[in-house]
């Protein structure tokens, strides 16, 4: 959500992406405003505090909702900047129930009060994600640009936890706070929490200009990924790994290692659809089942604040313009997404992989590393043999 966009993801197999039919639309991510009371190092908005002129206005953002509707109920997810600078976002969010939509909130905590719980709650939205970007105060309100933000998330998560509502904690991971991983799992438990997705960087916005510094090299991206596998095993969170579409190459190749030494505990089933995933209150799959690494433009995309769709928040190639198009349109016939749901369309080694149908790569640190977005995953070790 904004640059921690990623709540609850449904994916899809690929079949129906090959068959060159628009797949099922899972999740929308959209980028209500980009007004923040924060400056994350790592954002892909630029900071502003306040909201701007060109943001979709209640009723186009009530349109946009209508024309998704059209096509899909994918999960909604309300999303920054903050969420909370908009005045009418609890007018929207009620709409989207009204509409059969389930909806997440994606918000950086500071605004939440026991009374905006509360109006939180009584709108309908099935989860909150809240993102902490360190195990304790000083790492994560250097990240976030706030003094004071780490104990207002803190203090956030329990106004939501009173309420009843799902809480899900996001942690951008960089060279930062990887060490601080095994703190933020006992922190989320400790807290509450349904989830803990952790997400790994990509170098787009504000995340240009820090990669050099916080881009994890790809052997510690694969160490950190094998050790949230470990965790998956014995952890009552709802645990997934997003902009990481290699953790589902870890995971295969981990559970055939464990089937050789005798060890069948764990299915080939997805992670995310496991007995803690977080059920829709009104029924319907879990909220993070995920079958698929890269969903970018195939499962998934995500709404700018002035109406711009684009594959994912962190590929800033645009698919098309709600204000001069249907959204159904460009979910069903942009030439960008009909690119990325095509699996021969992928160079370099992700082309080559036979892990490919399960991972994909990362479509927006390609385009970061090359500039094409069909090129192949730069942070990935595995090394594909050549047919």
């Amino acid at each position: 959500m904004h640059g921690h966009h990623g709540t609850v993801a449904h994916g899809q197999g690929a079949a129906d992406v090959r068959a060159g039919t628009a797949p099922a639309l899972r999740m929308v991510f959209w980028e209500t405003t980009k007004g923040c009371n924060l400056s994350c190092r790592h954002c892909r908005a630029v900071p502003e505090a306040e909201r701007s002129a060109v943001e979709l206005t209640t009723a186009e953002s009530r349109r946009l909702i209508d024309q998704i509707a059209d096509i899909a109920r994918p999960v909604l997810v309300f999303s920054g900047g903050e969420p909370l600078y908009r005045p009418d976002i609890f007018e929207l969010g009620a709409y989207a129930r009204e509409k059969g939509f389930r909806t997440a909130l994606a918000t950086n905590g500071t605004l939440v009060t026991p009374d905006i719980a509360r109006r939180i709650a009584d709108t309908g939205f099935s989860r909150v994600s809240i993102s902490l970007d360190g195990a304790n105060a000083a790492t994560h309100d250097a990240f976030r640009g706030l003094p004071g933000s780490f104990d207002r998330a803190l203090a956030a998560i329990r106004h939501l936890r009173d309420v009843g509502m799902s809480v899900q904690i996001n942690s951008t991971i960089a060279r930062h706070n990887v060490t601080e991983l095994p703190g933020l799992l006992a922190l989320a438990t400790g807290l509450g929490a349904d989830a803990l997705h952790i997400f790994m960087l990509v170098p787009v916005g504000c995340g240009v200009e820090i990669a050099e510094t916080e881009m994890l090299p790809a052997d510690e991206y694969e160490r950190v990924l094998h050790w949230f596998y470990d965790q998956s095993k014995t952890t009552a969170l709802d645990l997934k790994a997003t902009c990481a579409p290699h953790y589902f190459r870890v995971r295969a190749q981990r559970i055939v290692e464990e089937r050789k030494q005798g060890d069948f505990s764990t299915t080939f089933v997805a992670p995310g659809t496991k007995r803690h995933a977080a059920p829709d209150p009104a029924g319907g799959r879990p909220l993070s089942a995920m079958t698929r690494g890269c969903l970018a433009g195939t499962a998934v995309c995500f709404v700018s604040n002035k109406g711009d769709v684009y594959p994912c928040g962190y590929l800033p190639v645009s698919a098309g313009h709600v204000r001069t198009q249907p959204f159904g349109d460009i979910w069903k016939s942009s030439h960008l997404f009909t690119e990325l749901r095509d699996a021969d369309a992928l160079t370099g080694k992700c082309g080559i992989c036979r892990f490919e149908a399960i991972c994909g790569g990362c479509r927006a640190r390609a385009y970061y590393d090359t500039g094409d977005y069909l090129a192949g995953e730069p942070f990935c070790t595995y090394e594909p043999e050549q047919d």
